[in-house]
């Protein structure tokens, strides 16, 4: 989906139709809401029919012929019966009623293809809008900060990315044909109707208010519940990725019993909630069918009493009996229409209020393109903390790293030293001072260009499903393989790679699980190799790693920090003492700074971190 489809142009269909606008800003589940943001909800939506506009036209066009043909064959019937007596007397009655008989196969082949066009193309059409509804939620969420990722729960964005969208697809393709067809059959029916009896025609009116108000009615409930049933199939979700996705220390503590007891909590609440649905939709059902017999019953009783009274004709009795049937089918179609508008529209508004979540960090206007940097990296005066009341990380930090320096952080848990790092390259943004690269506030660069030059190893290994050779390949897709197994080898990754089944094109399942702790922290630490930028983070890259592995990546991290900018974070301080300057962090700021020998001779801070971590 483009981005400019949430933005409907002077001329553009939205704008032309207030009216239209105005009601589905009303059906819009969202009496919380202000009516500027529903208005904009409701462009929105009508905004996602603009790629497909002539699609949508010919499925409208096939909706008023499938509604023509069913208004079209009660009258051919209704001509055939009332001239049966001046037919009767005909020598060509036969030939009439033949050809009459064609008329209304011709009506049903016109009205059967033009079904068929509604129901595929339709449908297509509510699928494409469903898989642009999805990448843009997708691209949205590729675009929101970690500070989003740290208050959202994954599960719940897996739900409204598939499960919301799949309703959504429904309703776009369902709501315009059904609002028309069902729309133009009760137009026409109740047009043919007042002209054979006003009368029946009146009772029959009469009785629609009663149903409006009735499906109203649940319609509201069926929108709770189904709301609810949306964010209780989420936590369902949520539930079984964490479970599934931590197995092996479900298993390693036995609670797999325990694991089941929270599943079960959320899968009950969730049955609980789609109960109360069903049973709303159940009511609704009920209400609908019995309005459509109630009619019919209506109109053969009094139909029945006005032909004694010769009122009505037996003729008219069935042109009406069979307009009243088609009166069925719309019923049915808002029926429809209406469980179709609960499960897509609160999924819409789940979607619009994702889309609506403003990136915390994002290009000012005006970035520009860092290019190619050296690697001087300052920090002045920065402040952070990671919300509105929580306690500063960093309070007027002031540092400077100069290019092609390897700088070590060290300090005990919690002073900073990740959050320092994730500053670098705006993974969160200060609340105070400024960083720069090669004198750039890296506020005034783009976020591409500035994370197209840092390369990071964190400390949360992630690799994705597929082989070996694509995970590396995601530091530099257009990489050749002998720079592939260049980085591999640089990481000490390669021997252990080409002993897999399939050396570079193996498969490590998902998040690498095929793998050993130490395997996946060298495939990272070489994915990172691959791609060769200015400067190079490590958040604790080497703690996964055996003795001897950990020598080989160090030996590969001192070669690979020539002539680039290099930050390591290590508690295994035997992998920063040929940094060219350590810096140790405290609560308060950096405690101390200098070489590793300085600072043994100093018998300071980092002497005593250096103590505790050879006892270890």
């Amino acid at each position: 989906m483009h981005s400019d489809t949430s933005k409907p142009g002077p001329h553009s269909s939205a704008n032309r139709n207030p009216l239209f606008l105005r009601l589905l800003a009303r059906l819009m589940p969202s009496r919380d809401m202000n009516s500027a943001r529903t208005m904009s909800r409701a462009r929105k939506f009508i905004a996602y029919y603009r790629p497909y506009i002539p699609l949508l036209l010919a499925d409208l066009a096939c909706a008023v012929l499938v509604a023509a043909g069913a208004i079209a064959l009660p009258l051919c019937a209704s001509y055939i019966t009332a001239r049966l007596p001046e037919l009767a007397q005909s020598d060509s009655a036969i030939v009439q009623i033949l050809t009459m008989g064609l008329i209304m196969v011709g009506v049903f082949i016109v009205q059967s293809l033009a079904t068929f066009f509604v129901d595929y193309q339709g449908h297509v059409m509510g699928a494409r809008i469903e898989a642009d509804v999805r990448k843009e939620l997708f691209e949205h969420c590729q675009k929101l900060s970690f500070g989003f990722y740290d208050r959202q729960r994954v599960g719940q964005l897996m739900s409204r990315i598939s499960n919301d969208s799949l309703w959504l697809g429904e309703l776009f393709h369902h709501g315009p044909e059904d609002i028309a067809i069902g729309l133009l059959k009760f137009g026409g029916a109740m047009t043919v109707l007042a002209i054979i009896d006003p009368v029946l025609t009146g009772l029959i009116a009469l009785l629609v208010p009663i149903a409006v108000i009735y499906a109203r009615y649940f319609n509201r409930r069926m929108n709770v519940a189904l709301k609810t049933s949306k964010e209780r199939i989420a936590a369902v979700n949520e539930r079984v990725e964490d479970a599934l996705g931590g197995v092996r220390v479900v298993q390693s503590f036995a609670n797999e019993g325990e694991e089941l007891r929270r599943f079960e909590v959320e899968n009950r609440s969730f049955f609980e909630s789609r109960r109360e649905g069903y049973r709303s939709e159940a009511l609704l059902w009920v209400g609908m069918d019995g309005f459509a017999q109630l009619v019919t019953i209506m109109v053969i009783v009094a139909g029945a009493i006005r032909i004694l009274h010769a009122e009505l004709t037996v003729s008219e009795m069935l042109t009406f009996l069979l307009c009243v049937g088609v009166l069925v089918d719309p019923v049915r179609r808002l029926d429809n229409f209406i469980r179709l508008w609960q499960e897509g529209a609160t999924g819409f508004v789940r979607a619009m209020e994702l889309l609506e979540e403003e990136p915390d960090i994002a290009d000012r206007p005006g970035a520009e393109d860092i290019g190619q940097v050296a690697g001087a990296i300052s920090f002045r005066d920065v402040s952070f903390s990671y919300g509105e009341g929580q306690e500063a990380v960093f309070n007027r930090l002031s540092l400077d790293i100069e290019p092609g320096q390897f700088v070590a952080l060290v300090g005990s848990s919690g002073v900073g030293k990740s959050t320092l790092c994730a500053l670098i390259p705006r993974f969160y943004e200060v609340d105070g001072g400024a960083i720069t690269i090669d004198g750039n506030d890296v506020r005034d660069v783009t976020l591409a260009s500035l994370r197209r030059n840092i390369g990071m190893v964190q400390q949360d290994l992630y690799l994705f499903s597929g082989t070996v050779e694509e995970n590396l390949r995601y530091g530099r897709p257009e990489a050749s393989d002998e720079q592939v197994m260049e980085a591999a080898k640089a990481a000490n990754a390669h021997d252990f790679i080409m002993a897999l089944p399939q050396g570079y094109k193996s498969d490590i399942g998902q998040r690498g699980v095929k793998l050993s702790g130490g395997q996946k922290q060298r495939l990272t630490i070489a994915r990172a190799f691959l791609k060769n930028p200015a400067v190079l983070i490590f958040d604790e890259a080497t703690s996964a790693l055996d003795n001897e592995s950990e020598r080989a990546v160090q030996q590969a991290l001192l070669s690979l920090a020539t002539g680039r900018t290099t930050i390591v974070i290590a508690h295994r301080l035997s992998t920063v003492r040929h940094a060219d300057r350590i810096l140790v962090l405290t609560p308060d700021g950096i405690g101390e700074e200098g070489t590793h020998d300085e600072l043994m001779a100093a018998d300071g801070l980092y002497a005593c971190l250096h103590r505790v971590s050879a006892s270890i």
